[in-house]
């Protein structure tokens, strides 16, 4: 870890515990790399405010500051607008008699000491099967619009909805994970009760549903570890799931949570994030009931946190990154299957046929053409890289290959 990375998680501390940072003597270029890497993460807002209060007469003399400043304001502000239209969709539906459970994004949110420094660019929910025609009813009748037509929202997990308009953006759930992952399709089953043990919270007034302790713990790690699998994921999730941890880990079961993360051999994963919360984000495991998180893991989550700190939001800091992606859910998926993840790399470039019918249609009534879909998506792929700054196909194939160690490490996959 170098020096910016390590001023920008004790920044980040502060900003979560609402402590003040006690080491802010830095030159102003190191003050714009600090920033360069909060934005690259999408908490620029909590770290603007947490180095501001502790040292405002130094970050004025950072460069193109007044960029910075406008880029929180209108940040913050946009979220405020996007939270509010979502409390009053949801009160919509809920006179409708309508109520799904919120996932991540506002229940996140509500952890934050100022929630709207913690931005959302999408609001997710996961209605219950008997609601999501009516759901998508409401959700147009409040002038929510989807590009999908109806025989296409029938085939996919998630159903997106834009406002005509406005900033809101859902992700209506019909299931939490696509089944048809070969991955983490299979995940869909720890979550089959999720309504009847459904809890109520309160924001800002409205009652909102959302999953109990021990599920919402469970599919924040989850959703982390699906993004993983892909590219990779930023320190954002793991502040989502500190915070989370902080405030509801006396409720969580913590005896089940874990028998379901070695379920997915995510148990090595998973203690390592409350590693990393622990010691550089401020938890404490002892006060939130997971003190023993630590028999769980045998691999320094520094290894970890070294990936996640590269990998950006969602693991796309470079385009190499994010197609580095193919090598490592085939090695998933092959592991699944019992099967050895070493060809992993070759099929990222020569996948199976049914894995190119979505994008070359020919290749379901002429599937012996495969070989000309491979050279046109190599050609494609290549050209895509000339003209993209970070994009280069032997680097996707270092990323990749690097990853797959990674998650040896963890015991992801053998």
């Amino acid at each position: 870890m170098n020096k910016t990375e390590q001023a920008f998680l004790n920044i980040l501390r502060t900003a979560l515990q609402g402590e003040i940072y006690e080491r802010p003597a830095h030159s102003p270029e190191e003050w714009r790399q600090i920033f360069q890497l909060a934005q690259l993460h999408t908490v620029l807002p909590l770290i603007y405010e947490a180095a501001y209060r502790s040292a405002a007469g130094a970050i004025e003399s950072v460069p193109d500051m007044r960029l910075v400043r406008g880029q929180v304001r209108r940040q913050v502000l946009m979220q405020t607008f996007r939270t509010a239209e979502f409390l009053t969709l949801y009160k919509r539906l809920a006179a409708a008699g309508i109520r799904p459970l919120v996932l991540k994004g506002l229940t996140c949110r509500s952890l934050y000491p100022k929630p709207d420094q913690r931005p959302s660019g999408d609001e997710d929910i996961l209605v219950h099967p008997d609601e999501v025609a009516r759901c998508c009813a409401e959700l147009e009748a409040f002038g929510m619009v989807s590009e999908l037509n109806a025989e296409e929202r029938a085939d996919v997990y998630e159903i997106p909805y834009r406002k005509d308009g406005g900033a809101l953006y859902i992700e209506l759930h019909k299931h939490l994970f696509p089944p048809a992952s070969e991955a983490y399709g299979d995940w869909n089953r720890f979550f089959r009760q999720v309504f009847d043990r459904a809890v109520v919270m309160e924001v800002q007034g409205v009652e909102i549903r959302t999953m109990a302790p021990t599920d919402n713990l469970f599919y924040l790690i989850c959703h982390a570890f699906k993004h993983f699998m892909h590219s990779g994921f930023g320190i954002r999730q793991v502040c989502d799931i500190v915070l989370y941890v902080q405030k509801y880990g006396t409720a969580v079961r913590w005896p089940q949570f874990w028998q379901h993360c070695r379920k997915i051999r995510g148990e090595q994963f998973a203690a390592a994030l409350l590693a990393i919360g622990e010691k550089y984000l401020g938890l404490d495991p002892v006060q939130a009931g997971c003190g023993d998180y630590r028999t769980h893991l045998q691999t320094d989550e520094n290894l970890l946190l070294e990936d996640l700190l590269a990998g950006g939001l969602y693991g796309d800091a470079t385009l190499s990154r994010k197609h580095s992606s193919n090598i490592t859910l085939d090695a998933v998926a092959a592991g699944n299957k019992g099967k050895a993840p070493g060809a992993s790399v070759l099929k990222s470039l020569f996948p199976p046929v049914q894995k190119l019918t979505h994008r070359y249609a020919y290749l379901k009534k002429h599937p012996y053409l495969v070989p000309f879909a491979w050279a046109d998506r190599l050609l494609k792929y290549r050209k895509e890289t000339k003209e993209t700054e970070g994009s280069d196909a032997m680097e996707a194939i270092r990323i990749g290959s690097r990853r797959l160690e990674l998650f040896r490490a963890y015991d992801i996959i053998d």
